[in-house]
Order: structure tokens, then C-alpha cells, then sequence
């Protein structure tokens, strides 16, 4: 599907940012990023359009995240930056406010992802193992993950890795349990060819499939760590389609093995619907093990995306669409300490707005409008030369992710579209706010250029 540039890495990138990740970091940082959550605890919401067809939306969302992992690993490895879409957006139409808006979509969405996983941290998982009220745990939580990402990009990635392991051998128990049910005579093959009676199949597994991509999120978040990812030209490509890849084949596997072992209608009422394929299977399993286990996927989903989030706002202050105290870097562990406490803030508050469902397709429509200026960009930035080794897609990889992307956001319902309205009006309102503040401390919008 692609090709690579010319010429070879240049020597002198220079970076604020310490160059700690390699190729095997960076694939567990995407593949921790993404077998997270989604799938720990949506997969009832999909039951409830497809039935026993989980897989069916799962195939549709994978095939829009390869598309537009496509467009990532080319623009990623062309313009190894902190920022991502922003800085794509910044060089592609040279529109401050557009730039800004992509950047602050793709900031917002760490940041509410990040804050549904902490209320679902502390919620029916947590409980199983103490009783204790949500609210505290919630932020305990944040606060954790706070201090572990003000430590360094290198340390939260080494958790990342640990917690990506533990989290994976959770999903291969759910896969395991559901082969010995098949193979002992039980469960119920049939089901997994057995849509919903609710609706036609096809309006189900398009409705399903916003669920379904929230599921591969993750893989974007790589792009705010480019300044931060030794030879980026040669570890996106291979990070991204390898994790994306592993995250494809472990998630169709758990939609056929939930579908063969418990009922849709039971997955569907559950808020912990691989739990369910636990208890049904009838092994000597305890629960406790299977939501510790789920514990850490969510806790280290809400580690990556504050790390995105972080990132995201760190670029923006670099390109100069935010105050330049966003970009101010800590001496010693040189981490964007005050992004992180900007962004550790801004989670704590929205973890207390909102339900998890709603949360969760309101990230997906933000995602979406990232992912087609991504996709725009890059069209655009065909024929932009640079003097370094990058790789390379089809212009057609583009336009058929821009239009599965479209796709997608006409499943968005009325509410999640006002959400989004919302995001646009105080995005708009700190873009001015910022614009203001760098007349008066910086003499002027002509300092908001940036350079590469």
C-alpha cells in the first residue's frame, strides 16, 4: 500500500522533547491504547444493534482505521512532530483558526475519553473488589495518572507496556474460556449469525460501528508523540499497522467467542459484558481476577489519552494557537509539565459531566472531523517535498477514509451533534482568548508562524 521518500532521516531534528521511544514502545503504546476499554465494556452496546453479529461492525471499524492509519504513517513519518493534526492542518490550509480547532477536537477528545475511562474505572469493576464511593476513587485515579505522566514519556510508556500485557492476557482468557465452552459442547455457535430482531441488519451494524471504532481509538494518539519516538520515520509504519493489526484480530476473535457463550440479550443489560462470558462459562475463574484485570486496561487507556491530551495542547502552544506557557518543558525530566496539569484538571472536571455512552460517541464524532482533516491534509500535502526518508500511501488510501469517514458521522444522533456544536462555540472562545493574550505578551499574531 505504500512506498517510502527520499534520502534518509536528517541528523538534526531538533526537539525539545527527549528522544526515548523505540519501535516496540511506540507498538505497545498504540496497542495499549487500544485494546482498552472499548471493547472491555462496549460490547453490549453493539449487541444491542447486531445481536450475535458483533463482528460485523468490528470489520467495518477496523477497515476505517486501517484507511486512515494509512494517511497517519505518512504524515507522521513526514512531519515528525508533537501536535499531529494540528500541525498537519497548520501546513495544509494555513488557516489559524482551522488549525486550532483540529488541534483543540483532538485535545477535547483525550481529555473526555480520559474522563469516561475514570468513571469507569470506579464503577461496577472497581466495586466488585471494595465498596466504596465513585467520586473519590475517580479522582484518586487522576491524580495518579497525573504524577506518573509528570515522571517522563518513557515512564508512562514502561507502564503502558506492563499494563498492555496484563490487559491482553485478559482478552486471550475471554478467547480461551469461550474455545473450552465450544469444544466441551456448549454455547451457541448459531448466534453469531444471528442479527438483531430490532432492526435490519445493515442499519444495525452501520449504528454499531461508531461503537465499534471508539474501540480502535488510539492509534492517532501516536501522532503527538513524534518528537518523542527515536527514527519516526521507520517506527510509525511499522508501530501503527502492527498494533491496529493485533488489536483487529483480538477483537473479532472476543465478538465470536462472546457471541458462542452468552446471550446477546444478557450482554446487552451488562456493564461488564466480558465478565458475563466469564461467570456463564462455568469455570473456576474469580471474578475478582477478571475485573482486576479489566481495571488495568481502563486505567491504562486513561494514562495514554491524558498523554495524548497533553501532547495535543503542548503543540498547539508551539505553533503558537495557545499561550506559550502550554509549551513550557521541565528541566530535569523534560515533560510539558504545565500541559499536564492543564490537562489532568480539565479531566477531573469532565469526569463528572456526562454518561460513559454519551461520552464515548462524542469522542468519535470529534475523532471523525480530526480524521477527515488528516485525510484532507494530506491530499494537499502530496507534492510537499522534505529531505528525509518517509512513507508513503496511495492518494486513493485518503479519499476512501474521508468517505467511510462521512459514513460514520451520519450514524451520530441529534444530541451528539449539539455536543459537538458545543466543542465548537468554547473552542472558538479560547481561540480568541489565546489570539488576544499573544497580541498583548508577544507583540503581535505574527509571531504565531510556525516553522518546521
Amino acid at each position: 500500500m505504500a512506498g517510502t521518500g527520499q534520502a534518509t532521516e536528517p541528523a538534526g531534528q531538533d526537539t525539545k522533547l527527549a528522544r526515548n521511544v523505540g519501535t516496540v514502545l511506540l507498538f505497545f503504546f498504540i496497542v495499549g491504547d487500544t485494546l482498552g476499554a472499548g471493547i472491555y465494556t462496549l460490547v453490549g452496546t453493539m449487541a444491542e444493534d447486531v445481536g450475535g453479529m458483533l463482528w460485523l461492525p468490528l470489520v467495518i471499524a477496523l477497515v476505517v482505521a486501517l484507511l486512515t492509519a494509512g494517511t497517519y504513517a505518512e504524515m507522521i513519518s513526514k512531519y515528525p512532530h508533537a501536535g499531529g493534526a494540528a500541525r498537519y492542518a497548520e501546513r495544509a490550509y494555513k488557516t489559524p483558526f482551522l488549525t486550532f480547532i483540529v488541534g483543540f477536537f483532538m485535545l477535547s477528545s483525550g481529555i473526555v475519553t480520559a474522563a469516561l475511562l475514570a468513571n469507569a474505572f470506579a464503577g461496577d469493576y472497581f466495586t466488585t473488589l471494595v465498596d466504596v464511593p465513585a467520586a473519590p476513587v475517580t479522582v484518586i485515579f487522576l491524580l495518579i495518572l497525573i504524577g506518573i505522566n509528570l515522571r517522563g514519556v518513557r515512564e508512562s510508556l514502561a507502564a503502558n507496556t506492563v499494563a498492555t500485557i496484563i490487559e491482553t492476557s485478559g482478552l486471550v482468557m475471554v478467547i480461551v474460556v469461550a474455545a473450552i465452552v465450544f469444544g466441551s459442547g456448549g454455547g451457541d455457535a448459531a448466534r453469531i449469525l444471528t442479527p438483531s430482531p430490532d432492526q435490519p441488519i445493515l442499519v444495525g451494524a452501520f449504528a454499531a460501528s461508531v461503537v465499534a471504532f471508539f474501540s480502535f481509538l488510539g492509534f492517532e494518539a501516536a501522532a503527538n508523540m513524534a518528537e518523542e519516538v527515536k527514527e519516526p520515520s521507520r517506527a510509525y509504519p511499522r508501530a501503527l499497522f502492527g498494533a491496529i493489526t493485533t488489536a483487529g484480530v483480538i477483537y473479532l476473535l472476543i465478538a465470536l467467542s462472546s457471541a458462542i457463550v452468552v446471550d446477546p440479550n444478557v450482554m446487552a443489560e451488562s456493564t461488564g459484558p466480558l465478565l458475563e462470558v466469564i461467570t456463564a462459562s462455568g469455570l473456576p475463574i474469580p471474578a475478582w481476577l477478571f475485573s482486576l484485570i479489566a481495571l488495568v486496561a481502563i486505567a491504562n487507556g486513561a494514562l495514554l489519552f491524558m498523554v495524548m491530551a497533553s501532547r495535543a495542547t503542548y503543540g498547539l502552544a508551539e505553533v503558537g494557537l495557545l499561550p506559550s506557557i502550554f509549551g513550557s518543558v521541565a528541566p530535569t525530566r523534560r515533560t510539558p509539565w504545565v500541559a499536564i496539569l492543564a490537562v489532568g484538571a480539565a479531566t477531573i472536571g469532565m469526569s463528572f459531566v456526562g454518561n460513559i455512552g454519551t461520552l464515548a460517541d462524542t469522542t468519535v464524532l470529534l475523532l471523525l472531523f480530526v480524521f477527515i482533516s488528516t485525510n484532507v491534509s494530506c491530499l494537499v500535502l502530496k507534492k510537499d517535498r522534505v529531505d528525509h526518508e518517509h512513507f508513503r500511501v496511495p492518494t486513493v488510501v485518503p479519499v476512501l477514509a474521508i468517505v467511510a469517514s462521512i459514513v460514520l458521522l451520519t450514524q451520530q444522533s441529534l444530541e451528539i451533534w449539539l455536543l459537538g456544536a458545543a466543542f465548537v462555540v468554547v473552542g472558538t472562545i479560547l481561540f480568541v482568548l489565546a489570539r488576544i493574550g499573544r497580541r498583548r505578551y508577544e507583540q503581535g499574531p505574527h509571531e504565531t508562524t510556525l516553522t518546521f
